[in-house]
């Protein structure tokens, strides 16, 4: 019962948090960190122990939920999920280190709400009932909206609102395709319907125009929680009012909901239709990197510019995943991961000295690199990670994502090339503004460099950057027979396809 521990435990200490007193803030904190790291213990051991050899889904568990109507707790993660678990568990255990001393109103909700939010985050990668995924879907949506409308800016209501509606508008449209493909579902045992999500893949042969409409209900939901353009337009609302964890949380794994949404579903569910995107998702995915890197550059707001900067990352994401190809496929799980780490990195860099100076306008910043050496050879770790320099993480995800979009599609492998460039450009010219040169605001000579926590928080993530870089084969060869699978399903679907007169 790993996978159900790791789901559960931070729910069931969420709600003994609640039940304390609310001055014992130390305690509130403690068990919060405790279930954290417990949950990510557990992942890790799921990690150690699985078998990177086999597309089959490891780790399963299954109980009747509702007979009557063919509902099931059913779990279980293969070679897809199994990265984006990790990612979750981990990320959530370093942004309860990062809070421990920044939040200081309505602690015990505040670790309430990340901890229900984590519960929401491993059950949907680890959910194989339709039912059961939609449920963690939706459960996701209320602790983080109560996260930005309690905890951030000045504009967090309507952040909080604006993310609230653009995703409840994707998850309904998803719900009818989940019903469509409930009601076209027999089980093999009972004869009634269900929502299980292995017997749906094995019976889901639908024409080309129901795939059509099937791919649209499901794809826009994912497009929406990507985001891809032009579904981004909360995206940079919701980080900058966001506080610093939930900024973390937010790029690191939320959006990650959408592309293995498409990875998952999409592409495996509605192989032909999948074919018949391909151009017009690729030409999105496109937008969305230069269009990203572009708005990236005129940013005032260090904050912004790195949400910005999580457009073009996941045009990278998307444009890697539909060139249908085993390369591709692998640079595009592989960045998503990348980019949980990267860039959640650079926005708790960004609350790092935020905490010290209240503001993230990189005019208010220069030459701090005099002052917090540390924190400005770390930021640079990150910075260059998310710029795709050789050795580092980014480097991996971007190379593979080129190379397949590359074999897929030259044009866009062009295109797609230049966001890298522009990427370096925005990048770069932040980091010489706000650490270098002559510090010209007199209050920043006294910024006092990172400590011991903060320290550890980004040294986890830095180790992980630069293991990636260096040496990615534990993570690929546990991801590509699962990938490989999804890749064979299309292809039949192509195959098949061209026969027809």
């Amino acid at each position: 019962m790993l996978l159900t521990l790791s789901i559960f435990i931070p729910a069931v200490a969420g709600l003994l948090i609640l039940l304390l007193p609310r001055n014992q803030e130390l305690l509130q904190r403690s068990i919060a960190l405790v279930a954290t790291a417990v949950s990510f213990a557990l992942t890790v051991i799921v990690f150690v122990n699985f078998d990177g050899s086999t597309a089959a889904y490891q780790f399963e568990e299954s109980w009747v939920w509702v007979y009557s109507l063919g509902i099931s707790y059913h779990i279980g993660i293969d070679g897809i999920s199994l990265f984006l678990v990790l990612l979750t568990t981990f990320l959530t255990f370093l942004c309860i280190i990062s809070s421990w001393g920044s939040v200081k109103e309505r602690v015990k909700e505040y670790h309430f709400f990340l901890l229900l939010l984590e519960t929401g985050m491993v059950g949907v990668f680890c959910a194989m009932d339709f039912f059961l995924f939609y449920v963690f879907w939706e459960l996701m949506l209320i602790p983080m909206y109560f996260l930005i409308g309690v905890w951030g800016g000045p504009r967090r209501v309507y952040a909080a609102v604006k993310f609230f509606i653009y995703t409840m508008a994707g998850s309904v449209l998803m719900l009818v395709g989940i019903l469509y493909l409930y009601f076209n579902t027999v089980d093999p045992i009972t004869g009634g319907h269900t929502f299980d999500i292995l017997t749906v893949m094995r019976q889901c042969h639908f024409p080309l125009s129901v795939q059509t409409w099937l791919f649209l209900a499901f794809g826009i939901a994912f497009a929406i929680k990507v985001p891809m353009f032009p579904f981004h337009t909360w995206l940079p609302d919701a980080h900058v009012e966001a506080p610093t964890a939930g900024s973390v949380i937010l790029a690191g794994v939320l959006l990650k909901m959408g592309t293995y949404g498409f990875l998952r579903f999409c592409l495996p569910l509605f192989p032909e239709a999948t074919l018949k995107f391909v151009p017009l998702i690729s030409v999105l995915a496109l937008i969305g990197i230069l269009y990203g890197a572009l708005v990236s550059m005129v940013q005032t707001d260090i904050k912004r510019l790195v949400a910005y900067s999580s457009v073009a990352h996941l045009g990278f994401v998307m444009l890697g995943m539909f060139a249908l190809n085993l390369q591709g496929l692998a640079g595009s799980l592989l960045q998503q991961i990348n980019h949980g780490l990267s860039t959640g990195a650079l926005f708790l860099l960004v609350g790092v000295v935020y905490d010290r100076k209240h503001t993230r306008r990189i005019e208010e910043y220069g030459g701090i690199a005099k002052v917090m050496p540390l924190y400005a050879s770390l930021f640079m770790i990150v910075m260059l990670s998310s710029v795709g320099v050789p050795g580092l993480n980014g480097f991996v995800g971007e190379f593979l994502i080129l190379l397949g979009t590359f074999k897929a599609n030259i044009a866009y492998g062009v295109f797609g090339a230049a966001g890298v460039i522009l990427a370096a450009v925005y990048l770069l010219s932040m980091y010489q503004r706000v650490f270098f040169g002559k510090i010209t605001h007199p209050e920043n000579e006294k910024l006092p460099d990172c400590s011991a926590r903060e320290a550890f928080v980004l040294i986890a993530l830095v180790v992980f950057i630069i293991l990636i870089g260096i040496y990615p084969d534990p993570f690929l060869s546990r991801m590509e027979p699962a990938l490989q699978a999804v890749l064979d399903r299309v292809k039949e679907a192509g195959a098949a396809a061209s026969l027809l007169p």
